[in-house]
């Protein structure tokens, strides 16, 4: 079965645009202080041979993707020669189809085998790493089918165009009344948001009071310590980065962090281990304290943030005891429906969606959890210029426990600063909320016509 709108690729585009932070963020063991954006554009061809371009991008935030013992030089090389090897293998991929249909073929048929490939030398690049690079082509093969069309790609995402429904692609849990038989995401998505409340970030290394100042600050223009920073946004939900080996750490971190959001009118918090706990006793005996001694604090908690190890087949650790007490919620371990499904029967409780593991794999996890009960979040990867735009957009549409994590115009204000004179609204974030309501048009709504952005020379180009 096919649909005249039918698309494939037959040309691709890939950039690097190197970015430092202005401070260092610390997640987990690892600390970010520069990150390298690949940036992908793509042609793409119906039927008919009509043509139309789409732009994707994410960071290669190599410390998240691929934590190991090699230096941070060499992993980002590997990662830059991955995205590098899939701009040949994009236009090669013969294959007609919706973006969803496409995308999720590529995905199942290409990207282990390339990976597979790349992993002949030493310390194995992970799966996870591998969606990363191959996202940047998977969302600008989304965008340029919204332009094709003319119209928002999530407009996009049911009968009329998709010939395949979600059965094709998810199976139920065992034991549900789930079905997926006629369904599309369209069914599973909601009514954009212009408006999201948004989270800010509390690095490991992130400023407290004035009492850990320095002198070594950068001075511009931009704020250094927490209270300012909830001070001049409004913010009301603050992500806490934890140690996840350190008990007494983590433990004195939220309270401190708990004791400034009170003071300064802050509604949430979440908590992140990065994958850094071993055992659901160190979540729970931290919560249970922070229940006893600090119960407001507890109470502002809305979910917990992937305590546990991300490779959840290895890794089959029992967490309905961490649940019962707080929300849930996968992030790097949610590689696709298949590791939520995994993790729901685990006991974890929702799901982080990243559009860095691919529109596609985005588009699918949200369904699967929804129609499955569990609930969601959008979460960054401190994403900058075009990048925070889809990811925006995701969390506009599905359905998330609150609003957005957005943190790029903390670590790397300036990045973005070609593509804020046309969107203001998603690189600041003013009264504790983002404003998507400047993205407009085709595809994403990305506007590029508008943005001054000049890139450096490409660092592959393929044509079929």
């Amino acid at each position: 079965m096919s649909k005249a709108t039918d698309i494939r690729v037959v040309a691709a585009r890939l950039y690097f645009l190197p970015i430092r932070t202005r401070l260092p963020l610390k997640f987990g063991p690892e600390t970010v202080t520069e990150v390298t954006c690949a940036r992908a554009w793509v042609r793409v061809r119906d039927r008919s041979g009509a043509t139309a371009e789409g732009w994707g991008e994410t960071p290669l935030a190599v410390q998240w993707v691929w934590p190991g013992t090699l230096p941070y030089a060499t992993r980002n090389e590997r990662l830059k020669q991955f995205c590098i090897g899939l701009t040949r293998a994009w236009p090669e991929f013969d294959r007609y189809g919706h973006p969803i249909e496409v995308g999720h073929d590529f995905q199942e048929q290409v990207l282990p085998g390339l990976l597979e490939k790349a992993n002949q030398q030493a310390e194995p690049m992970p799966w996870l790493a591998a969606l990363v690079c191959d996202s940047v082509f998977d969302l600008a093969l989304h965008d340029a089918f919204g332009q094709l069309l003319g119209r928002d790609v999530y407009s996009t995402y049911g009968p009329e165009f998709m010939s395949r429904d979600l059965a094709s692609y998810l199976t139920p849990a065992d034991g549900s009344a789930v079905s997926f038989a006629g369904k599309y995401p369209t069914d599973f998505l909601t009514t954009r948001e212009n408006q999201l409340p948004a989270w800010h970030l509390v690095g490991g290394l992130d400023l407290l009071d004035a009492s850990e100042l320095t002198g070594q600050e950068p001075e511009d223009g931009y704020p250094v310590l927490l209270p300012d920073w909830i001070t001049r946004d409004g913010l009301k939900c603050l992500k806490i980065k934890l140690r996840g080996n350190d008990a007494a750490w983590d433990y004195a971190r939220i309270v401190r962090v708990g004791e400034i959001a009170m003071a300064h009118g802050v509604d949430w918090l979440t908590t992140d281990f990065n994958c850094t706990v071993q055992e659901p006793a160190y979540v729970n005996e931290l919560l249970d304290r922070l229940k006893d001694a600090h119960p407001r604090i507890y109470g502002m908690i809305l979910y917990v943030e992937q305590p546990f190890p991300y490779d959840l087949e290895k890794h089959r650790i029992d967490t309905h005891s961490v649940s019962a007490r707080k929300p849930l919620f996968l992030d790097e371990s949610a590689h696709d429906w298949r590791f939520v499904k995994l993790g729901r029967e685990l006991g974890w409780s929702g799901v982080a969606l990243k559009t860095c593991k691919t529109q596609t794999g985005a588009l699918l996890s949200c369904c699967w959890a929804r129609a499955h009960g569990m609930t969601l979040m959008v979460q960054d990867l401190t994403n900058p210029m075009l990048a925070q735009i889809p990811h925006v957009l995701l969390a506009a549409h599905a359905g998330t426990i609150m609003g957005v994590e957005t943190n790029g115009m903390q670590f790397y204000p300036e990045a973005s600063r070609a593509e804020a004179v046309v969107h203001p609204g998603i690189y600041q974030r003013r009264n504790g909320r983002v404003d998507l309501s400047t993205i407009t048009g085709a595809g994403f709504g990305y506007r590029l016509d508008e943005m001054a952005r000049e890139l450096p020379p490409p660092a592959a180009e393929t044509n079929v």
